[in-house]
């Protein structure tokens, strides 16, 4: 559980409540709570300020990160795969796509990621920026992209404006002939398109599955 895995990474820092509670910007008893469990829904800023503080990545604090290093994730050629564990498989590597303000999602030759046979994807990238942090979308998380040229409201896709692309939730109003591409960060602000600009938008596919990168 995330209470338990804070309280033993803070013990074998050897730190305290107070100090940790300094170093996130708040109080011991609210530490406290997060340790015990009383607070379980914890702020996503929070998760990631821990996660600094105790020598960590938030994926791996949250318990979805089971590999303890990227080098160990990605395969520089698509011939190793004959060294992949039969419950793993190889996806292409397509290139960085931004969590905020768009990145050309340009492909990366030779490079590929391993991912669980289970997980039905067909390419990955790599986060860029903050815009998604509420989803649990952090940058330089590794996504896992099914592709499909459609998703269902409120799904996290990755989709190309223009030459550049964005992972953001979306929204078709079919009634107005409104596409909105929503963050999951109070901070920046939606993204709408209608009329002649959709023919800007194309959705590359759905986001299934991801991995933190260290």
């Amino acid at each position: 559980m995330l209470s338990e895995r804070i309280r033993e990474l803070r013990k074998e820092k050897r730190m305290s409540l107070e100090q940790l509670a300094e170093l996130i910007g708040t109080s011991r008893q609210t530490v406290h709570r997060y340790e015990t469990g009383a607070i379980s829904n914890i702020p996503s800023e929070k998760v990631e300020a821990m996660a600094r503080a105790l020598g960590t990545t938030p994926a791996s604090l949250m318990g979805w990160d089971k590999d303890s290093t990227f080098s160990s994730f990605i395969n520089k050629e698509a011939g190793e795969d004959s060294l992949t564990p039969a419950s793993t498989k190889s996806l292409p590597m397509l290139g960085n796509v931004a969590c905020g303000e768009p990145i050309f999602a340009s492909e990366e030759h030779g490079y590929y990621a391993k991912a669980s046979s289970d997980v039905y994807a067909d390419f990955c990238l790599t986060a860029r920026g903050d815009s998604m942090i509420n989803a649990r979308i952090f940058d330089g998380d590794l996504l896992f992209v099914r592709k499909q040229e459609s998703v269902d409201d409120g799904e996290i896709a990755v989709v190309l404006i223009d030459d550049e692309a964005t992972v953001k939730r979306v929204y078709f109003n079919r009634e107005d002939g409104i596409l909105t591409l929503m963050p999951e960060n109070p901070t920046y602000k939606p993204m709408r398109y209608t009329g002649s600009q959709l023919d800007r938008v194309r959705i590359l596919g759905k986001v299934v599955s991801g991995q933190y990168k260290i």
